[in-house]
């Protein structure tokens, strides 16, 4: 039998909860969520702003939980009986304390990583990479928030030799007590951009607050920075009030120490040579945008920092593909021609829009025609939201962009100084614009599809991909 992920008695240590029921030996893994939930889970029972996972105690069990960890004041509201349960004051606490033990316990070398634009790909790289060199764990998902880093940090099994966190923020003051749980050995932020800015005061604010990420640096930890963001200099001087021993930048600047040499970027991915601290590797990333190769640099740095292979790692990011919604790229070859979706749908700021415009740009027009963008509005921008919405016109022109589809209150500003001939579509809302996006759409078209999460541009990739797959195509 394998050993569990926790033994029972060290998430009782780790809660200091109470228990009603027979006890388990152990748990497998942790799971918030019923419905992906695998059996010999511990399930906890999260209350969230719209929903309560004590309602969901019972499916949890049916599912194949082993254990539930549940707040003592809903009691009342679990069927009786209905398995172990380790009762505590407040499960999200609960979570954490268990969290810090994983910590405590693990002696993996953790790498943590943050930024206005790029977190969730930049995991994954490092997570990609550091694989090569042993058991390495990190949140399967974009788990980077109050809830889902010390989650993320539960689930870290004692065998594990390198340990992947993203952290985010769209408040200051919230990644700090998230570094501190995580106590990264390195710490890597991408960029610093107008992400949030709606809740800041200034840009200089949003990069005071992506400086939390040093709060929690293990002892002379390293701190892997991009040296051409004009915040390099502040982060640098808060990682070293942090106690960071040692500082390295990234990028194309001449003091770089992960610097590009030379890269081409081309419609499919692009190739580049970098100095990787001394050592100089030949890379090629499967997803095209220079965005992506710069944080490569991030990503190979911290393989360097952490003294394995360069060279092995950057012969690992060819097969690196983009995680859904962020890049992934879907061709469906229909009786009539070529279609290609580029899902950018996940989340969009001024910066990842500018980036995801570039890469629509660099579609070959000998094998897709018209370049089409489908774009929702970037939301938390507070108000900057109007400037920042028109400054994309620019971008859109740049990219050769043959039409554009737009939907909600700040794009339609961006349609509007649009030449005529550019406006596909515009509708208030992405439920509306659906239906004239699927109209349009024929052989030997690129479109790419882009905006917040809320402005709820993902169901139209989806509309589009089942109408596609309809038509014969290969999803």
């Amino acid at each position: 039998m394998a050993e569990p992920l926790w033994r029972w008695e060290a998430l009782l240590a780790a809660t200091g909860g109470a228990v009603a029921g027979d006890s388990p030996d152990g748990v497998s893994g942790i799971s918030i969520d019923s419905r992906t939930l695998a059996p010999g889970d511990l399930f906890v029972a999260i209350k969230g702003d719209r929903l309560d996972g004590h309602a969901y105690v019972e499916a949890a069990f049916a599912r194949g939980a082993v254990a539930a960890l549940v707040a003592r004041s809903a009691l009342a509201q679990i069927p009786p009986q209905v398995g172990p349960l380790i009762v505590v004051d407040d499960t999200l606490a609960g979570l954490e304390a268990i969290a810090r033990a994983a910590r405590e316990r693990s002696g993996a070398r953790v790498i943590a990583v943050t930024g206005s634009v790029g977190k969730t790909g930049t995991k994954e790289a490092l997570r990609h990479c550091f694989a090569a060199f042993g058991p390495t764990h990190a949140a399967e998902k974009s788990y980077n928030n109050h809830w889902g880093v010390p989650l993320t940090l539960a689930r870290l099994a004692q065998s594990a030799r390198f340990g992947i966190f993203e952290i985010g923020m769209n408040h200051a003051g919230e990644i700090t007590p998230l570094s501190r749980m995580v106590r990264p050995h390195v710490a890597l932020v991408t960029t610093v951009a107008p992400v949030h800015i709606g809740h800041f005061p200034s840009l200089d604010a949003i990069a005071e607050a992506k400086a939390e990420i040093f709060a929690g640096l293990a002892a002379d930890g390293v701190a892997i920075l991009n040296r051409d963001n004009a915040y390099f200099d502040l982060l640098a001087a808060r990682a070293r009030e942090a106690g960071a021993g040692r500082i390295i930048g990234f990028g194309s600047d001449d003091r770089a120490e992960a610097r590009l040499l030379d890269a081409a970027f081309k419609e499919d991915g692009s190739q580049f040579e970098a100095d990787i601290l001394g050592t100089i590797v030949k890379a090629r990333l499967a997803a095209p945008g220079r965005h992506l190769v710069e944080n490569a640099l991030g990503v190979l740095a911290a393989v360097a920092a952490e003294g394995c292979d360069v060279a092995v790692a950057a012969a690992c990011l060819a097969d690196l593909t983009p995680p859904e919604g962020r890049g992934a790229r879907t061709t469906f070859e229909t009786p009539d021609g070529p279609i290609l979706l580029i899902d950018e749908s996940y989340n969009a700021n001024p910066a990842s829009m500018r980036a995801a415009l570039a890469v629509l740009g660099q579609v070959p027009r000998s094998r897709f025609g018209r370049r089409l963008a489908v774009l929702g509005d970037m939301l938390e921008l507070g108000a900057a939201a109007r400037e920042l919405h028109e400054a994309l016109r620019d971008p859109i022109l740049a990219a050769g962009v043959d039409k554009v589809y737009a939907c909600g209150p700040h794009m339609a500003r961006v349609y509007e100084a649009l030449p005529e001939a550019q406006r596909g579509a515009y509708a208030a809302t992405a439920e509306e614009l659906a239906p004239l996006v699927l109209e349009a759409v024929r052989a030997g078209d690129a479109v790419m599809l882009k905006g917040s999460l809320a402005s709820r541009i993902g169901p139209i990739v989806a509309a589009l991909k089942e109408r596609l797959a309809g038509r014969g195509g290969d999803p």
